[in-house]
């Protein structure tokens, strides 16, 4: 079978290995869909702080399953399934305490361990989700992401009834709004200074879309959300300025939860937090019952994913998917490998 391996930034070749056997207690999964993601960019340009080369990348993934290992119960070849990529020590304290998500040796596939991009991926039964036939492979790859939205709203505590405010339309900013929506919040509003992403927002149902280089995001926050504005804001970007806009627009009381990645060290007006009793909250990553909750908005038809699909790659094209990633300067969403 074919593997694709990322020898070093912005080199990708193709290897020929056999085709693995799913040991007991795994499964192996015949790999379709593949999401490249905001952090895959950084290991393919060579600025992803913890990812070793070479590397096989792909976590956000969908496919069909080949064969079931021995004593492994309630899957079996022909369902449809994604995983949960976290490898963790199972000892620490977090993974005894139900935080396995935060693992003091948190690992994750396609970037501290091998990832999912060949044709057949054996892996523990434990981590494989069997998806409802309604979901297709293009969303059941969509499943990794939309978790990371819905657990950044469990750590916020829920938003039930409240005005959210999603800093950064992105892929991940996107889902946590529609997630957002799905779980009952009374409006939701998000901004980002891509006129392509404020489009794919409308397109995805997100009525409340501001580009703030173009319009007064503090007038559009009070006419979006009234005029007791946010109670929770999202930051999803990973840049001082949006951070700082966050903790300035803020509503005394507000809670604002930090999705995005920081590359650079940011300045934060921790007077402001202090005084304004705001609290701010850190999120990783998901937990099982995070891929259950985005599971059920994906097949309930809550969440609509199609237009954040930018363009689609062959496996043998998987260099292109990032060339035309670099052509597109951010106006640029979801790019799947198809297998």
């Amino acid at each position: 079978m074919k593997q694709a391996v990322m020898t070093s930034p912005g080199v990708i070749i193709y290897r020929d290995i056999p085709r693995p056997a799913a040991k007991p207690g795994e499964v192996l999964i015949q790999i379709r869909r593949i999401g490249v993601c905001g952090s895959d960019i950084h290991v393919y340009h060579g600025m992803h702080p913890y990812t070793p080369y070479p590397v096989v990348q792909g976590h956000e993934v969908s496919g069909t399953i080949a064969e079931v290992g021995a004593g492994v119960s309630g899957l079996q070849p022909g369902d449809t399934v994604t995983f949960m990529p976290q490898v963790t020590c199972g000892v620490c304290y977090p993974c005894t305490h139900g935080m396995e998500h935060i693992c003091e040796e948190l690992k994750v596939m396609g970037f501290q361990t091998d990832g999912a991009g060949q044709e057949f991926f054996p892996i523990a039964a434990e981590k494989v989700l069997k998806l409802p036939d309604s979901i297709n492979m293009d969303q059941a790859a969509m499943v990794e992401p939309v978790s990371v939205g819905v657990h950044a709203i469990r750590r916020a505590g829920g938003v039930e009834g409240k005005n959210v405010l999603v800093l950064g339309a992105g892929t991940i900013g996107n889902l946590l709004a529609q997630s957002a929506r799905a779980s009952g919040a009374r409006n939701v509003m998000v901004t980002d200074l891509s006129a392509y992403k404020i489009e794919r927002a409308g397109l995805c149902g997100l009525k409340c879309a501001v580009n703030p280089r173009e319009q007064d995001l503090a007038a559009e926050i009070t006419r979006c959300l009234g005029p007791d504005r946010a109670d929770v804001i999202f930051e999803c970007v990973g840049v001082e300025p949006t951070i700082t806009d966050a903790v300035r627009l803020a509503r005394k009381g507000t809670t604002i939860v930090v999705v995005g990645v920081f590359g650079k060290k940011p300045q934060v007006d921790l007077g402001l937090v202090q005084d304004r009793e705001l609290t701010l909250v850190g999120t990783l990553m998901y937990q099982k019952q995070d891929y259950l909750r985005a599971i059920e908005f994906i097949a309930a038809g809550k969440m609509i994913l199609d237009p954040l699909i930018s363009s689609r790659f062959a496996f043998d094209r998987y260099l292109d998917a990032y060339h035309s990633i670099e052509a597109a300067h951010g106006d640029s969403m979801k790019v799947m490998i198809e297998l």
